[in-house]
């Protein structure tokens, strides 16, 4: 026989569950939103620098070594971030799916 407690119980795990699945996806997104930040002011701190260093420099050849390292570091500060940013959203999306799959049984 249906019993008002079991459906308050069962009531209560769902809510629990949905509010610990909410929290870790917050967590995965602002860890994320984080670490897009960070690269972001760095990117724009190295522009920065870059723009000082190109207006001391006296010849083209300086200019084009000084832009060419900016282009080489920039692409490799680049793709490091994007793969940080890759592993984040993984690790959130196997937590989602984690959460999903015990949810269901």
């Amino acid at each position: 026989m249906f019993k008002l407690e079991d459906f308050e119980k069962y009531g209560k795990a769902q809510f629990e569950q949905a509010v610990t699945s909410a929290a870790s996806v917050q967590n995965g997104v602002s860890a994320i939103a984080s670490v897009w930040g960070d690269y972001a002011k760095k990117s724009f701190e190295d522009t920065r620098f870059l723009v000082e260093r190109l207006a001391a420099v006296k010849s083209f050849d300086k200019a084009i070594e000084v832009q060419s390292d900016f282009v080489r570091s920039s692409y490799e500060t680049y793709v490091a971030e994007a793969q940080k940013i890759a592993g984040l959203c993984n690790d959130l999306g196997h937590s989602m799916l984690a959460r999903l799959q015990s949810g269901a049984h």
